[in-house]
């Protein structure tokens, strides 16, 4: 099961009166927003910006600046980059206008003027939005995904190689294992109060079209129900890096999450790799070199 996936945008429901608990308390899923939930049990742009960075630096030998993130949503992950170098810029491009505002005001808001100055929004289509040369461009969260035809996705991937500075690179992340071919549901403990839901509702084997909600379970039994809902296509990562070279890229290196031997589950750490076990699901980064 991912334990990402890319934020969307839907306006938040009202309550209604019959979904109010007795005594006057409201449930929790009514008192929360569901991209502040996404982004608690979702993303880690710490440990995200953490690989990039240093990833970056491991293969050009230097520091990257400027950091375009596609499929931006919140704009967290930008913000992240934002606060790690005071040369750092960065700018975030999202077709969802109401999903950029939410960023503005509750991540952007949060950084001192000085930092708000080093980053943009751009309310606009990643495949023919106009920015200065990025050094890394990213598309993480499966986000791309949504492009389900070969020369779609070839197209975005060729707008940014054209996009991208000379030496800059390409980030994406993916995921797979015979299990994300399933219908099913997984559930994950966020906190004390709050569980995240994964659902694999639906997938074609035909044309690998898929349909995935994330939802949310609070410990007063309240529910947020498909607080997002994705349809895309699930590409593998031979198709993707086929795609990438067809683009122009130099070269596209598969990172490879070890595992810890106590736990035997995913340690954080991602290498280089071009051989690994048929797991039932994982997750990988890709670096796409211009």
């Amino acid at each position: 099961m991912p334990t990402k996936s890319p934020a969307m945008s839907s306006k938040r429901k009202r309550t209604k009166k019959s979904e109010r608990k007795k005594g006057g308390k409201m449930p929790i899923a009514a008192t929360v927003d569901r991209h502040d939930l996404y982004q608690r049990a979702v993303q880690c742009v710490e440990s995200e910006i953490d690989f990039v960075d240093e990833t970056y630096e491991q293969i050009r030998g230097k520091k990257a600046a400027f950091l375009r993130e596609d499929f931006a949503g919140t704009a967290n992950t930008a913000c992240e980059w934002i606060g790690r170098r005071k040369t750092n810029t960065a700018v975030a491009v999202d077709l969802d206008l109401p999903t950029l505002d939410w960023g503005r005001e509750n991540n952007i808001g949060k950084l001192d003027e000085e930092a708000q100055q080093r980053i943009e929004l751009k309310n606009e289509n990643v495949l023919t939005v106009k920015t200065d040369k990025p050094d890394i461009v990213l598309a993480m969260n499966f986000s791309y995904f949504i492009f389900e035809q070969r020369d779609l996705l070839r197209s975005y991937f060729k707008a940014i190689h054209k996009t991208l500075a000379d030496d800059g690179v390409f980030f994406l992340d993916c995921y797979g294992g015979y299990e994300s071919f399933k219908v099913m549901k997984e559930d994950r403990e966020v906190s004390d109060e709050i569980t995240y839901v994964w659902e694999q509702a639906d997938y074609n084997p035909i044309d690998g079209h898929m349909v995935c909600h994330i939802s949310f379970k609070f410990s007063d039994g309240s529910k947020m129900r498909r607080a997002f809902t994705y349809e895309w296509r699930l590409w593998t990562l031979p198709e993707i890096q086929e795609l990438l070279n067809e683009a122009g890229f130099s070269k596209v290196t598969i990172y490879w999450e070890g595992t810890d031997e106590d736990t035997d589950e995913g340690d954080g750490e991602f290498e280089p790799a071009t051989k690994a076990d048929p797991d039932p699901a994982w997750v990988a980064y890709i670096a796409a070199e211009k």
